[in-house]
């Protein structure tokens, strides 16, 4: 019994010795380390005064870390953490024979910063941009996931599960792209990165950040008001003021640009003020406005110049100078010490005038006024290195003459009479306005609207047609005529003349006249205006007709005028023209003389230019458009040309001689121009005059003989028949035998 007590006593103390002895290891398994941390590891033994540790990997790896024992703990530490310190980490304790082991596994990540957003650069209105949220140094990243917002509202979430390929830190990224608007402006953009993981505080395993979104528009518009001028006299200030659109309102910059190109800065207000301006001060001024989207520029350029002297032009910018009259331009200069005058017309036209400067002060005289005249006349005035031009405008004018009435014929009751109302030697005529009353009464009114380009005197006229009636007698018909210049300091600008009225009753035509424009002798082809005036009441009618050869009218028309153009010779003749009313006829005539000068002159031989000795030649001139009586032949010679009697134009030489031949020639002349044919006649002699005897000679020698003396008795009996009354020749012969 006492065995068996003792036996149990043992095996009671073995089993309390062995449940005494034992070790624990903290923190719990697992552990979460971040890399680049430390961690560390412990192992604490209880019911063992003096326990031996030892630690190692389950898969026998370096540890990776410090161990440190004392007493009943043991601590392993790694510090950083690293991919390597990822195992199942046993301790092991020894006490005595007893032994105990305990393992804890380690897992490693790497979340160590909030996420990063990136923008490209400034954001700007209606521009798509892309954001990145960007999570450094992840791992393990198939447990990540991010979130981006703006404005509390997803924009993108991504999940990051696809398998790892071995053990490193990533930078994991998300991707948004949008278009900003104005809207935008101050909103919150939000990344939000998530690791999930366990056995790490929630605040370690979120991270967020955010940003401030700034959306910008690009500087545009930019403007610059510059006052007074940007033309500046030296002395004078300035003050130019910048504006530019864009979000956020852009900075204001003014520089100057060199002659270099460079920029000088000068302000970074919007207004620049510049006082006691210098000539050197002239340039170009650049305004820009900028903000972090960009950069518009608005330039201006100031001109800084000397100040100016000054010039006067009288006697105002604008003058009325009277045709046929004289103007005097004065030109003068103040605050210049020796000007130089010159003198031009706006179009470089000569100035028709004279010029003389003393001191300060040029005239233009222009004496007497034409229309060479009307120009604007500049005068040019120089001071040293500066110049200034005035100008003065020359309008000519003319209106010396009071209105010509004119009637058409005498005043007959009830026969229908013009009245012509003219205004001569007028200009502008385009500026004449005529009106003819009558009694009081306005008859008719013109104005000639035509167009100022020609520049000549003209005769305004104004016709009007009435009837008079014995009523009229001594009422006044006036004509009032006005030239229309109000701007210029005209006088007079109008004129009148009247005429009182007489009315008569019919008489026959009288002082019928023709007037031929431009000649009665003419030259052929030209042309010919013949106008037929008459007095009479009622006024005549004309008739114009032409006296024929046997003394009779060719009736030819019944108008005033009777023209004939392109004239030929035919149409030369007498022309009459009679003017006829009830009262009776009138008449008057005038000759026509059509000239032409000479032309298709012929000059011939007939039968031949070489005739023999004894033969009859025919020389005959002709002249186309001239009557042959006014063609002239002549023979040539050196002792002088005879002028041979031709008959209509021909001349005939008898029985030609030798001293015949020679050069004949005819002419033809008139006022209109000369023309002359000249021929050489040949005259051969007969083949008898040959110094050598011949048979025909012979028997021409022997008829001879006998011919003279019987001519010879031809001639006594002849004689003696005369004397005795009667003749006989048979006893004529009977005697004389």
């Amino acid at each position: 019994m006492e065995g068996i007590s003792g036996a149990l006593a043992l095996l009671w103390m073995v089993f309390a010795a062995s449940q005494a002895f034992k070790i624990e290891i903290s923190p719990g398994s697992p552990v979460m380390a971040q890399i680049g941390a430390s961690v560390s590891l412990t192992c604490r033994a209880s019911g063992c005064e003096a326990p031996a540790f030892s630690w190692r990997t389950q898969i026998d790896s370096p540890l990776n870390g410090k161990v440190r024992s004392a007493g009943s703990t043991s601590t392993l530490t790694m510090d950083p953490v690293s991919f390597e310190n990822e195992h199942s980490y046993l301790c092991t304790a020894t006490c005595g024979v007893r032994k105990a082991e305990r393992s804890i596994e380690v897992q490693v990540y790497s979340f160590p910063k909030d996420p990063e957003i990136h923008l490209p650069g400034p954001l700007q209105v209606g521009q798509p941009v892309t954001v990145t949220c960007l999570v450094p140094d992840v791992y393990p990243f198939d447990r990540l996931e991010i979130d981006l917002l703006k404005d509390n509202r997803l924009l993108k979430n991504q999940e990051f599960l696809e398998p790892m390929e071995g053990k490193s830190l990533k930078n994991m990224s998300l991707e948004v792209t949008f278009t900003p608007t104005r809207e935008d402006m101050g909103k919150a953009l939000l990344c939000r990165a998530t690791l999930h993981i366990t056995g790490v505080d929630a605040e370690l395993r979120e991270r967020e950040t955010t940003k401030e979104l700034q959306v910008y528009v690009s500087p545009k518009d930019t403007t610059v008001s510059v006052s007074p001028s940007t033309r500046l006299q030296e002395g004078g200030s300035v003050t130019m003021t910048c504006a530019s659109e864009g979000l956020p309102a852009p900075q204001i910059v003014w520089s100057r640009k060199l002659d270099n190109g460079n920029l000088q800065p000068l302000s970074g207000n919007a207004t620049l003020t510049l006082i006691a301006m210098r000539m050197e001060d002239s340039g170009i001024y650049v305004c820009a406005g900028v903000n972090l989207a960009g950069e518009d520029r608005k330039e201006v350029e100031l001109l800084v110049q000397e100040k100016p002297f000054t010039v006067e032009i009288g006697p105002g910018p604008q003058v009325a100078a009277q045709l046929g009259g004289a103007v005097v331009l004065t030109c003068g200069a103040t605050d210049c010490e020796a000007p130089s005058f010159s003198w031009r017309t706006q179009t470089d036209s000569p100035l028709s005038g004279q010029v003389r400067s003393e001191g300060p002060r040029s005239t233009l005289t222009l004496s007497p006024v034409g229309f060479e005249n009307e120009h604007l006349y500049l005068c040019t005035v120089t001071c040293g290195s500066k110049k200034l031009e005035k100008g003065i405008k020359v309008d000519l004018y003319s209106f010396r003459r009071d209105p010509e009435i004119e009637m058409s014929g005498v005043l007959v009751s009830g026969s229908p009479v013009t009245v012509s109302c003219k205004v001569p030697e007028v200009y502008p005529l385009e500026r004449l306005e005529i009106q003819l009353l009558k009694g009081g009464r306005v008859v008719k009114n013109k104005n000639f609207l035509m167009g100022a380009d020609k520049k000549s005197l003209e005769t305004g006229s104004l016709d009007v047609t009435f009837v008079p009636t014995t009523e009229d007698t001594g009422e006044a018909l006036v004509c009032l005529a006005q030239l229309h210049m109000d701007e210029l300091d005209l006088e007079p600008t109008q004129r009148q003349s009247s005429h009182t009225l007489y009315v008569n009753n019919k008489f026959a035509p009288r002082n019928t006249s023709i007037q031929v424009s431009p000649s009665s002798i003419l030259e052929e082809g030209s042309s010919v205006t013949m106008t037929c005036s008459s007095d009479g009441l009622p006024a005549p009618r004309f008739r114009w007709s032409r006296q024929l050869k046997n003394g009779q009218l060719q009736f030819l028309s019944e108008n005033t005028t009777l023209t004939l153009t392109s004239t030929r010779r035919e149409d030369a003749g007498i022309y009459v023209c009679e003017g006829r009313n009830l009262a009776g006829i009138s008449r008057d005539e005038v000759e026509l003389i059509i000239q032409v000068a000479p032309k298709d002159m012929q000059l011939t031989a007939s039968p031949s230019e070489s005739v023999k000795e004894g033969d009859t030649v025919i020389i005959s001139c002709t002249c186309g458009n001239v009557p042959k009586t006014w063609i002239i032949l002549k023979k040539k010679a050196e002792s002088g040309d005879t002028v041979l009697k031709s008959i209509e134009g021909a001349y005939t030489i008898h029985k030609a001689q030798l001293e015949d031949a020679g050069v004949y020639e005819c002419e033809s002349k008139n006022e209109r121009g000369l023309q002359s044919r000249s021929i050489t006649l040949d005259v051969k002699g007969r083949e008898g005059n040959k110094d050598y005897f011949s048979p025909g000679l012979l028997v021409l020698y022997c008829a001879s003989s006998l011919i003279i003396p019987a001519i010879g008795m031809i001639v006594y009996f002849a004689r003696k028949a005369n004397m005795k009354g009667s003749y006989s020749l048979v006893e004529a012969q009977k005697s004389k035998v």
